[in-house]
Order: structure tokens, then sequence, then C-alpha cells
């Protein structure tokens, strides 16, 4: 049974697609940009989209240990300190007056080995 089991199964184990995703929200919220399959940027986009959410709610001041859990969550979804730092100090203030819709997706084409439907996924510049 897959009860509470979130997120789309990219034909591989769980640790493998936990890996998958991790890796590929820090290289979303390091780059602003990245090249990858329709369908693993399909299992990201939400993941990455609610990560920014959660940081925006960290920024307020008012209450502290609000912004510290906002921060440990963070860390724990992405697994990297450094990356996290980057989205509480450069990406979560850019967003504070957008309600959603953070990441586009823009169609490349096939890739040319197994005619996989390619995407870049990016962050929405304001």
């Amino acid at each position: 049974m897959r009860h509470r089991v979130s997120g789309l199964r990219l034909n591989r184990p769980p640790a493998h697609r936990l890996a998958i995703r991790r890796n590929l929200m820090k290289a979303l919220f390091m780059h602003e940009r990245v090249n990858t399959t329709k369908a693993k940027a399909r299992a990201i986009r939400g993941e990455a989209e609610r990560v920014i959410t959660i940081a925006k709610r960290g920024l307020s001041t008012e209450d502290p240990a609000r912004a510290v859990h906002a921060r440990r969550v963070v860390i724990r979804r992405l697994a990297d300190k450094d990356t996290a730092a980057k989205v509480f100090e450069d990406i979560a203030p850019r967003y504070v007056d957008r309600p959603g819709g953070y990441t586009r997706t823009l169609k490349v084409g096939q890739r040319s080995g197994d005619g996989a439907q390619m995407v870049i996924l990016e962050l929405v510049e304001e």
C-alpha cells in the first residue's frame, strides 16, 4: 500500500527518488535554472515551490521561533545548509509579494538518446 507516500515514482526505488528530488532542487536553487526531463521537472516543481513558500514564511521577523522552524524545515528538505541559506537570502525575498507560481517550464525538445521530452525548469524573474 502507498498510504501517505507522495510524489511521482519515476521508476526508481524510494531512496533514489529522494536523492533525485533533493539534487534537482539544489541545482534549481543554486543555478536558478536546470535542464531535465519533463517527468522529473513535474516531480520536483511542486516541492520546490513549497520550499520557497516556507522560506517566505520564515522571513517574518515578528516571531523568531517561526523563522528558525522554517529554516530547519528547508534544510531538512534540501539536505544542504548552503542552498538553504541562498533560498532565504536571495530567492525568498524576491517573491515576497507573489502569491505563488515561482517556477516555469520551457520545452526544449526530445533527447537524442531515448527520445525523452526535455524541459528547462527555471525560477521566474520579477
